[in-house]
């Protein structure tokens, strides 16, 4: 085998891909025919390349390519000896085009990387973004090389009866010896890293959908047999995008055929590949008895997601990988507004800014900043952040905020039909709001060159009638970006009584572009508390100066439903970081406005389980300079047993309302009302533990939805004892088959808090069912105990250890999962001397692992400067 890959030299870090290096392919592949003769331990690729020189150049054409065993060259019929520069197939080529055929051989068995062609279950399957496709054939694989392409696939028809490839099918019959083969077709031109095949033993869920001109489209749902009943919900969000994306974008799908693919072995969610999505099996099965109401919410996003990325990402595509943000940014966006649509617009906004600053925030925060559209990088795949995906997707919000909803459609519209088939940057897209809006967005445009969060001061001043409003915007230093210019900032404000508790000034969208800026308001008719950045219309930090009982009013009469909530979140940080900074508890201010959210005839279920919930350890963590862990995980805990303790009557009433839900409904109301029993079951539990016990066990063992048994599981396992015991081990037994479920039986003991969860986690890495090499398994354990701060920030430093120990094992096989459990390293800066100390170690020996990939390398080696 000719392994091409750039070795990692131990003595130098490798070289880094800068934004402003960039320069245009020497050579253009307009099409592309490819023939594989599939077999899981020696795959045969044959590739026919029609190349065009691109511009006035004499450089030769240099393919990429990395694992592949080179067969064959030949160039315009005549063969030619394979030559490979610094990675790469370089082939002579005098005129200004040939045709180019390569033959390679591949061991899809062997890649535990999935990336390329690889097998998972049975299940021939590709992942090719971001750089994949190289491990697949030689090619140019950058996204700015768009080809059409025509596939033929051959293989065994009794091992794999099913041959799927993009576009649309085109011929297909017997090869003879117990093979068979079809031939498939894309006529719309494509990078590689959108290239897609399947071949395996699978069943279809079917189904057709008309589009707004009357074209019909054959739907495909692919999976194991015995998962066929689970795909039911996957298969009806996707025709509602389908739908939804004609009503809202104007988006029309293009092909005959729709086909999605579920495999239980993939590093993503799931992959947009053009007519042929490849999904990570979480993201597509789905019942109450198996799934949470958060699984089945999930999976109908990442479905509307990917399907959404035919035009956000297909259509129109990335010059180069620092323009990423072009379209996740802006998917990740499209698929909140119909998440929005197909549920509680208000319980959707509150998770969505709850995932930003659990994820993004940090991120902005430490050593790993980076604007949306990074400015360098050593592995692209170590940019697929949720500074890319989240905070992309809210620099999208303020754009359509700022112009409105009609001339953000009208720009949308401009963007989609100026680019149709090309390759594009972030600021082309600015650049079609700009033009279809006739807005100057140029200051806009430093949301995507500058990293971190800004910080808004406010100040309301209030005399005479009237009142002003004082802002003033910081954007603190990130690495490599020590000054920081004013940002667009929109805010949307209004002013409540302070007596009525009605707006007394309505909303108005604020712009504040400068460093220092007064809005004015008029006609305030009395003392009026500021209700600020609703909707939270931009992702920033709001440090507003409160009166003496103004946050407490808020989080009880904000006529916006997420600024009641952030109110509510302001609340509680407010006491919680007093406790922590070292002054006693004093819970009564929380208490009363958690009770009075409980006995609240107004507020719907869903929103009330947001609103008594108490900022996380980690949230509260990032907002101090050398955090104890285990002081902040004590005083979490007593404001939660103050809570249990004070209101368990009004907790306790509506634990048993909610106890209503019908557990056959996946209604908006029936779900707001299991995720407020499982609420207030904690938080009893918290106040109570014999009583929370009691409840727990009572719950899960009569549950009919996954979504009850797990969050009475989790009240079980945190409670500990015997109950705990024999609940996990009846959890096993009941869905020890289903892997998506013992992924969450591994999650929920690794979520413990306590230091004794190091020793359980050191117990189920050695289980018969956990493996380093399924991506769902690993994130399940080592991603959950690493979000669990009293379990990981040990004063010994021993989870520290684990984690990296799980990094290095987990780098042999798959670097890209391996790299993304660096972060929780990385934040030492946040953390008191003594374990900061030891994270750094944790690093360090990380850093020093021979044959280290450059994928953790960067993370590592980022984390610790």
């Amino acid at each position: 085998m000719l392994d091409v890959r750039p070795a990692l030299d131990a003595a130098a870090a490798p070289p880094v891909i800068r934004r402003e290096d960039y320069q245009a392919p020497d050579w253009l592949v307009p099409e592309i025919a490819l023939d594989f003769d599939l077999d899981p331990a020696r795959t045969v690729v044959r590739a026919r390349l029609s190349v065009t020189r691109n511009g006035d150049h004499d450089r030769p054409l240099r393919l990429d390519g990395e694992e592949l065993e080179l067969l064959s060259v030949r160039v315009d019929g005549e063969a030619r000896e394979g030559r490979i520069e610094d990675g790469r197939l370089v082939v002579d080529i005098a005129g200004g085009g040939a045709t180019v055929e390569t033959e390679v051989a591949i061991a899809p068995e062997k890649n535990s990387q999935l990336m390329g062609l690889y097998a998972s279950g049975g299940i021939l399957c590709t992942q090719c973004e971001a750089e994949g496709f190289r491990r697949i054939t030689f090619f140019p694989d950058r996204p700015d090389v768009l080809s059409r392409y025509r596939v033929r696939l051959t293989a065994d028809k009794a091992r794999y009866p099913v041959l799927l490839s993009n576009g649309n099918p085109i011929e297909e019959g017997d090869a003879g010896e117990g093979r068979h083969f079809a031939v498939w077709e894309d006529p719309f031109p494509k990078p590689s890293y959108l290239f897609a095949i399947v071949a395996g033993d699978l069943a279809c869920n079917r189904d057709r959908f008309r589009t707004m001109t009357g074209r019909s489209v054959e739907l495909g749902i692919w999976v194991r047999e015995a998962d066929l009943p689970k795909t039911a919900h996957a298969m009806q969000a996707l025709k509602d995008a389908f739908a939804w994306d004609e009503e809202v974008y104007g988006r029309e799908y293009d092909l005959d055929r729709f086909n999605i693919v579920a495999v239980s072995d993939f590093n993503f969610g799931a992959m947009e590949n053009k007519g042929l999505n490849i999904f990570n099996t979480r993201y597509v099965l789905a019942d109450a008895e198996t799934a949470s109401d958060a699984d089945i919410d999930a999976v109908a996003a990442v479905v509307a997601h990917e399907y959404f990325h035919n035009w956000s990402g297909n259509r129109v595509t990335c010059r180069d990988w620092f323009q990423l943000s072009l379209k996740e940014g802006l998917t990740v966006f499209r698929d909140q507004g119909f998440s929005e649509d197909m549920g509680s617009k208000a319980v959707q906004r509150i998770d969505q800014v709850r995932t930003l600053r659990a994820a993004q925030f940090p991120e902005d925060a430490g050593p790993l900043a980076h604007p949306i559209r990074p400015d360098s990088y050593i592995e692209i795949a170590n940019f697929y952040t949720a500074t890319v995906y989240n905070k992309g997707a809210e620099v999208i919000r303020m754009l359509r905020t700022i112009l409105g909803a009609e001339r953000y459609r009208k720009g949308t519209d401009l963007y989609f039909n100026r680019h149709d088939g090309q390759a594009v940057t972030c600021e082309d897209f600015v650049r079609a709001m700009e033009d279809a809006s006739g807005i100057d967005l140029q200051q806009f445009r430093l949301w995507y060159s500058q990293a971190g969060t800004p910080r808004v001061r406010a100040r309301l001043e209030q005399a005479n009638g009237r009142a002003a409003l004082h802002l003033s915007q910081e954007v603190p230093a990130t690495p490599g970006q020590p000054a920081k210019q004013p940002m667009v900032v929109p805010l949307r404000v209004a002013l409540i009584g302070q007596t009525s508790g009605r707006e007394i000034v309505g909303e108005r969208l604020v712009l504040l572009r400068t460093g220092e800026q007064v809005e004015p308001f008029a006609s305030v008719s009395e003392p009026a508390y500021l209700s600020i950045n609703r909707g939270f219309s931009a992702p920033v930090i709001v440090e507003a100066e409160r009166r003496s009982g103004e946050i407490e009013a808020l989080a009880v009469s904000d006529t916006d439903s997420f600024a009641r909530f952030e109110a509510g979140q302001e609340l509680m940080t407010r006491d919680l970081m007093a406790a922590i900074d070292g002054a006693e508890l004093d819970p009564s201010a929380v208490v009363a406005a958690v009770g009075a959210t409980l006995r609240s005839n107004v507020l719907d279920a869903a929103f009330k389980a947001d609103a008594i919930a108490l900022p996380g350890e980690n949230i509260l963590i990032e907002k101090l300079d050398a955090a104890d862990p285990a002081r902040v995980h004590a005083v979490r805990e007593a404001m939660r047993r103050a809570i249990g303790t004070r209101l368990k009557d009004d907790l306790s009433r509506a634990y048993m309302g909610a106890s209503r839900a019908d557990p056959d409904s996946l209604s908006g109301e029936a779900k707001g009302n299991r995720r407020l029993r499982g609420a207030t079951l904690s938080l009893l539990a918290a106040g109570d533990p014999a009583l929370g016990r009691s409840l727990a066990a009572r719950q899960y063992e009569g549950a009919r939805t996954m979504t009850d048994r797990q969050s009475a599981l989790m009240v079980l396992a945190m409670l500990g004892g015997d109950e705990a015991v024999a609940a996990l081990d009846d959890f096993y037994r009941r869905f020890e088959s289903d892997p998506l479920v013992i992924d969450k039986w591994f999650a929920v003991q690794a979520s413990v808090p306590g230091e004794a969860t190091l020793d359980a986690v050191t117990r189920l890495a050695a289980h018969p069912a956990f493996t380093l090499a399924n991506p769902n398994r690993l994130r399940a354990l080592a991603g959950n105990f690493a979000g669990t701060p009293s379990a990981f920030h040990r004063e010994d430093g021993r989870g520290y250890d684990w984690l990296a120990e799980m990094i290095v094992a987990a780098d042999k096989l798959n670097p890209q999962t391996a790299a993304r459990f660096v972060a929780p390293l990385g934040r030492w800066r946040k953390i008191e001397p003594g374990r900061a100390a030891k994270m750094r170690g944790a690093l360090e020996r990380i850093l020093g692992e021979p044959g280290l990939s450059k994928d953790v390398f960067e993370l590592a080696s980022k984390s610790l400067g």
